[in-house]
């Protein structure tokens, strides 16, 4: 284990410390070892520590992109607790233990756009990159400069641009890795006080605009939250539709070799006048995971063992928690969802969610 008594002034070290408490599902057993980092240093000295001693190492942001195993972590966990943020002209750099929606709020009151899009997704700056987190029509990458982190393998904090970080649909080259440790973020924004282009057709309808057009930045923030909370997607600690770890499952992109027998079963089950929603990507076409679910029979509300999770009453993509689950429970339900849709349609659906201790 990781010597605690060479830790800095004022970082919080306990044991068995459950994870539940961390994490959006409200799901994970305890933590052998439980680190609160709160500035940078702190962090690039626990991660080192762990590293020393060869200690399993466990990152924790905001908790909203995990699923813990009922059994826990054996090991040390690092809850990222590093805060705040600047600007220099239209760079704003933030630590990545800045709560994201704050970030985001605050930027937009302060007249910035290009992240309004991304407004109400729960978790921590840090984690952004790392997912290249998307909704509406936007990703992170669109502004993203660089992040800071620690190179685990030299121990090195170092800057990379975000160029050499292979950005991608939900994923990059910090995604399923634990080589590095994001430490902080750079993005370049407009300061017009416009939003981003509306992109997004849902989006458009609910403003009243058309596509590519553009509005001031609070609106479409507004507007964003208005259609993330009907999907019960703004955390809510008395709504279990948002004890969740958002859309679970990430949008299938299928080659374009493998389209049409997928879509001669949306025809056959779904009918010759079926429109699922389809749009074009690099590898063939990505499809809407949430049609997927429901044509598959399995709709809004659909219950997993013993009703203690089920598919969120508004969004067929959030796995929940009912507020009695485990982790076997929700899983469960997980592997019945991702099975019946390859068995209806040919598709494999992949998990969104870091599963630790795990598998689907």
């Amino acid at each position: 284990m990781a010597v605690v008594s060479s830790a800095p002034t004022g970082v919080e070290v306990r044991a068995e410390r459950p994870l539940r408490d961390y994490t959006t599902l409200r799901l994970g057993g305890p933590a052998r070892r439980f680190v609160r980092a709160t500035s940078a240093d702190e962090v690039v000295h626990a991660v080192r520590a762990a590293d020393a001693e060869r200690e399993p190492l466990l990152l924790l942001g905001g908790g909203s992109n995990l699923v813990i195993a009922d059994a826990g972590f054996e090991g040390s966990v690092v809850r990222i607790a590093n805060r705040g943020w600047r600007v220099d002209g239209n760079t704003v750099t933030a630590e990545a233990g800045e709560d994201w929606d704050e970030l985001v709020a605050a930027l937009v009151a302060e007249g910035f756009g290009g992240l309004e899009c991304l407004s109400g997704i729960p978790g921590l700056v840090g984690a952004t990159p790392v997912q290249n987190v998307g909704a509406y029509g936007v990703e992170v990458s669109a502004s993203l400069v660089s992040v800071d982190l620690l190179d685990r393998p030299s121990g090195e904090v170092r800057t990379v641009p975000a160029t050499d970080l292979g950005l991608g649909y939900r994923t990059s080259m910090l995604k399923g890795t634990d080589r590095a440790v994001v430490l902080r973020v750079r993005f370049e924004l407009g300061r017009s006080g416009e939003a981003a282009p509306i992109q997004y057709a849902e989006l458009a309808r609910l403003l009243g605009v058309t596509a590519g057009s553009r509005v001031p930045a609070p609106r479409a923030r507004e507007a964003v939250l208005e259609l993330r909370r009907a999907k019960g997607m703004v955390l809510d600690p008395d709504d279990h539709d948002t004890w969740s770890a958002g859309s679970f499952f990430t949008n299938p992109i299928v080659p374009a070799h493998e389209l049409p027998p997928v879509l001669e079963r949306v025809e056959r089950i779904a009918g010759p006048d079926a429109r699922m929603p389809r749009w074009p990507a690099r590898e063939g076409e990505k499809l809407s995971a949430a049609w997927l679910i429901e044509h598959a029979g399995f709709g809004k509300g659909h219950s997993g063992p013993g009703g203690r999770v089920s598919l969120s009453t508004k969004h067929t993509l959030a796995v929940t928690n009912r507020g009695t689950a485990s982790t076997e429970d929700l899983l469960a339900l997980a592997r019945e969802v991702r099975d019946g849709v390859g068995t209806a349609f040919g598709v494999e659906l992949r998990p969104e969610p870091l599963l630790v201790g795990c598998v689907l």
